[in-house]
């Protein structure tokens, strides 16, 4: 029993970056827009939100760092690929490695140094809960928080007159200019905010989970985040339930090394990156695409009809 309890409460360490990650690149992708370069958003969050923290002792100024960094190579994408017009795929790559090799640039000299980042409130009697208590009750605030995006989003973009815009630019960009709505505006805001919360999924890494910053701390959780949102198939909701599954695969083998099982290392750190080829292949076979019918086509207003 302690073996599965302990193994819930150590899934949100590694699902909730993803899920992060994942509402921003669905918002990305509700645009029309393909964006690649989520692995080095969060890798500056990551680094950012471990250095600020350091310098202040803050970390939810740690956090907000994070964000800002995210937000802004998400810009700088943003900008590139809607107002310039240059192709998504290259851009997304080139911004990917912009943000691995600012990260590892700037945050060099923070490497490897602890610091009191976010902690879990205490709760002890929820906490000792059996199974849901440390699933729920042992997640620092952030954890809510991300939740919390979840419900936000998912009304946004259902509920509210901007979430139908970024819907209508990525579904047709030409009906959506011919109706008066700025698709490099709704693309930029989109870009910017799937930075913001790619950030915050790497300050969770380092602020919230860590409690350190070393290089490669992404270590791959963008291209994960990429296939979730095929998976979740562009929804918010549907993006929680397969972070949690993702989360699940990637937290069983330190707790099976945990129990003293002789279990094959490499064989089992494969297992979240087969899972991800495994739902890219089934997404392939779907009768039941979502993706938005514009996603990855630049759109040049003076082709419209």
């Amino acid at each position: 029993m302690s073996f599965i309890s302990f193994w819930f409460a150590s899934i949100p360490v590694s699902a909730l970056p993803l899920l992060l990650a994942c509402l921003g690149l669905i918002l990305s992708e509700r645009s029309g827009v393909v964006n690649l370069g989520a692995e080095g958003y969060m890798a500056v969050g990551a680094m950012s939100g471990a250095v600020v923290t350091l310098l202040t002792g803050s970390p939810w100024l740690g956090i907000g760092a994070g964000v800002l960094a995210g937000c802004c190579l998400g810009l700088l994408f943003a900008f590139s690929v809607a107002v310039l017009k240059a192709d998504q795929i290259l851009s997304g790559l080139a911004v990917m490695a912009i943000g691995l090799g600012l990260s590892g640039f700037i945050g060099r000299h923070w490497v490897h140094q602890p610091f009191n980042g976010m902690n879990a409130p205490d709760l002890p009697g929820l906490q000792q809960l059996p199974l849901l208590g440390g699933l729920l009750f042992k997640q620092p605030l952030l954890a809510w928080v991300s939740i919390l995006l979840v419900i936000v989003i998912a009304w946004i973009l259902h509920r509210t007159r901007i979430g139908l815009r970024f819907t209508a630019v990525g579904e047709d960009p030409a009906a959506a200019d011919n109706a008066g709505i700025s698709v490099p505006g709704m693309q930029m805001s989109a870009g910017m905010l799937c930075g913001a919360l790619c950030g915050l999924g790497g300050a969770y890494l380092s602020v919230a989970s860590a409690h350190i910053w070393v290089d490669n701390m992404v270590a791959g959780r963008g291209w994960i985040a990429l296939a979730l949102v095929v998976f979740a198939r562009w929804r918010p909701g549907r993006a929680l339930v397969g972070a949690l599954l993702f989360g699940a695969v990637d937290m069983l083998l330190p707790r099976l090394q945990a129990q003293g099982l002789q279990v094959p290392v490499y064989l089992m750190g494969m297992l979240p990156y087969l899972l991800t080829i495994l739902v890219l292949v089934l997404a392939t076979r779907s009768r039941f695409r979502d993706e938005p019918a514009a996603l990855g086509v630049t759109y040049l207003r003076q082709d419209r009809h």
